[in-house]
């Protein structure tokens, strides 16, 4: 997969005026609060996605 992922929103305002940056791979610029930002992968989880960790966290009752 080489095409980068776009994100759909700001993480710090949540407005969708994004443009890439000319600071290298990954990285954002947001117009509507002038902040840039990087995304990248860091990895898979070891466990993956089930449904055990959010029961763990909210002390498995029901």
């Amino acid at each position: 997969m080489s095409e980068r992922a776009a994100p759909f929103y700001c993480p710090y305002c949540g407005d969708e005026d994004l443009q890439p940056s000319e600071e290298g791979r990954g990285a954002w610029e947001c117009r509507s609060c002038s902040r840039a930002f990087r995304l990248s992968f860091l990895g898979l989880l070891s466990q993956g996605l089930t449904g055990t960790s959010a029961a763990a966290s909210d002390g498995g009752e029901s």
